[in-house]
């Protein structure tokens, strides 16, 4: 462990594990919000029902037409369990964009610019890390350091790296990187290094034993993730608005992607400016301060996350016991149940983080969130927690049991049209009371009708995010323009119609591990941009490949008009393997940028912060 001369002197404040059933209290200043958001979330999910209700209906005719069998009904609860989730998106984002307009109060008033801290207010920023490349984390801290330092507030703040890592080798480049910081901006007594021998808890652990070592010392701390990088003024606005408002516990941003390379990274950093607003504004509608924590870039109010957010340990094994993996929104739900607000600030600008380079990575972060997501379906019956955030709980899983469970109706359909096709039909049911024959009816006008409703609920809040940036044409200049921005979004929705069954078929099986129980272990992030080889994504994809051209086979056999719906599906898994590779090339997508396409305000019109962070991190290479 590495200390500077000034650094502050141990402190341990009891922070451990603490029981489920363990008591709270309420905030007066919060009930003001329980009248508002009951009334917003009837009509969000009234509005809800309500969709799924008609959709629903059509389809359970549409597939009663050989009757209701076993079969049958266990396709139509599917249906409508997944266009529920459908709506419940949709639906957030038709609120997010009424109040992007105007149409709902701004509950969270925000500077316009950073106001003087007092001298007595001490924020800690905290970058956890487990063998990282040190050459990012060393741009991201000196970056926003140099920007905390033209806000004239930087003696309000110190920086702590709180390395796990294990590997002697990333211990010294981590001790080098330190000293070689603090040497550059002048930073020792301001900027500490602590290496934990122990990697207890992982990063949750590491942010604990950081509480009990100098939580006291501290009135908020600002969590930053290896790829995390923001700007001085809204760190200092972030401390404004928790000195403004003394019912906050925490106050998530909304950090944009950035520094994206390859096609599929890019496709995802230009998704998360184009439509992002618009989702976290309606999330907010419906959450006020019941909102998520997602572990980075965000500022918490230290004395009540040491006092009532020490994670429980939960009996039994895996999936749903042991320590608790995805801490953050855990954390968040422990915070508000103690009487205090977590909103998030998706206003704040200047707040950024970067994507995993290739599918393969992004798909192996999501197989560790599954776990943990998964993990929460036990949490939503803990005592005491708010609607919101067993909601949130809900919802997390929901984006990995959508995928398992779309991939379960497609499949229960094959069944449902192979048992059809084996069957014969009989025209005279009862054949000694019926003088007419009984023919098949055929709901084709129906099918059309719910499939154009089902693709307004998946595209129409596409169009919203790109109508939203064309009524500011210095908004949409940032984009590339209206023409670009639009083009763009015609192109990302291709792209990711073929790379969702990709991530459909993976998410499914993550689930299928996670309920028997396998055990996950969780490896650093790669960050760096990286091509996928033939190789590795043969190994990925290749028994989808197969099993997606038995299924077309099959469904071509029994009934075309199945064969159709399913070739949406299989024939993106049987050019899996060319799609995941050709998406990973750095230079497909720097082809695209090249043109104009997928351009985001980050690279149109970077802040100071974002330059100085990519000369630093670049000046010795060339990005791929």
């Amino acid at each position: 462990m590495i200390r500077s001369a000034k650094q502050p002197p141990l402190h341990r404040t009891p922070m451990g594990y603490r029981p489920l059933s363990r008591p709270v209290f309420v905030r007066d200043d919060l009930a003001g919000n329980s009248l508002l958001l009951f009334i917003r979330r009837s009509v969000f999910f009234v509005l809800v029902a309500v969709s799924t209700f008609i959709a629903g209906s059509a389809f359970a005719t549409i597939i009663g037409t050989h009757g209701f069998s076993i079969l049958a009904i266990f396709i139509v609860a599917i249906y409508i369990f997944l266009f529920a989730w459908i709506s419940f998106n949709f639906w957030t984002v038709i609120f997010g964009f009424l109040a992007s307009l105007g149409g709902a109060k701004n509950e969270l008033v925000l500077p316009d610019s950073p106001l003087p801290v007092s001298s007595a207010t001490k924020t800690a920023l905290i970058m956890p890390v487990y063998n990282e490349e040190m050459a990012r984390i060393y741009s991201s801290l000196r970056s926003t350091y140099e920007s905390l330092r033209e806000t004239g507030q930087l003696d309000k703040f110190d920086i702590f790296i709180l390395s796990d890592s294990v590997q002697s080798e990333y211990v010294l480049m981590e001790e080098t990187a330190w000293s070689e910081l603090c040497r550059d901006v002048d930073g020792f007594g301001r900027i500490f290094y602590r290496r934990r021998k122990h990697r207890i808890h992982k990063k949750s652990g590491n942010v604990s034993d950081f509480c009990r070592r100098w939580g006291s010392q501290y009135k908020y701390m600002i969590i930053f993730d290896a790829d995390s990088l923001m700007e001085g003024e809204l760190l200092v606005k972030m401390v404004n608005v928790m000195e403004a408002r003394d019912d906050i516990g925490i106050l998530q941003t909304a950090p944009v992607a950035m520094n994206q390379s390859s096609l599929v990274s890019r496709l995802q950093q230009f998704a998360s400016h184009v439509y992002g607003p618009l989702f976290f504004s309606g999330l907010r509608y419906w959450q006020l301060d019941q909102s998520g924590y997602w572990g980075h870039n965000a500022i918490i109010r230290v004395a009540p996350f040491m006092q009532y957010c020490a994670l429980p340990k939960l009996p039994g094994g895996p999936p749903f016991g042991g320590e608790i993996l995805s801490h953050d929104f855990v954390e968040a739900a422990l915070m508000r149940r103690a009487g205090w607000g977590v909103w998030l600030a998706y206003e704040l600008e200047g707040s950024y983080e970067e994507l995993p380079p290739n599918l393969l990575e992004e798909l192996e972060r999501d197989r560790r969130w599954c776990q943990g997501n998964i993990q929460h379906l036990r949490l939503i019956f803990m005592k005491g927690i708010a609607v919101g955030h067993r909601l949130l709980f809900l919802n997390g899983n929901l984006f990995y049991f959508s995928s398992f469970l779309w991939f379960l109706l497609l499949l229960l359909m094959t069944l449902y049209a192979v048992s059809n096709f084996l069957q014969d039909i009989v025209y005279f049911p009862g054949a000694e009371k019926v003088l007419f024959p009984q023919w098949p009816v055929q709901h084709h006008a129906l099918s059309f009708r719910l499939l154009l409703v089902t693709g307004t609920f998946l595209l129409l809040p596409k169009f919203l995010g790109v109508l939203l940036l064309a009524f500011s044409p210095e908004k949409a200049k940032r984009f590339g323009g209206i023409r670009n921005l639009a083009l763009g979004v015609i192109l990302e929705t291709v792209f990711s119609t073929l790379l969702a069954p990709l991530r459909m078929i993976f998410h499914s099986w993550y689930v299928v591990l996670n309920i028997v129980g396998q055990k996950l272990v969780w490896k650093p992030q790669v960050r760096r941009s990286q091509s996928t080889s033939f190789a590795e994504a043969f190994h990925a994809y290749g028994p989808g490949m197969i099993g997606a051209f038995l299924w077309a086979v099959l469904t071509f056999m029994v009934n075309k008009t199945l064969f159709f719906w399913v070739s949406i599906i299989v024939f993106p898994l049987l050019l899996a393997v060319p799609i995941s590779v050709v998406v990973s090339y750095p230079a497909l997508g720097l082809f695209f940028r090249k043109h104009g396409l997928f351009l985001t305000p980050v690279e149109t019109s970077p802040s100071k912060v974002v330059r100085c962070f990519q000369e630093l991190f670049f000046k010795d290479s060339k990005p791929d």
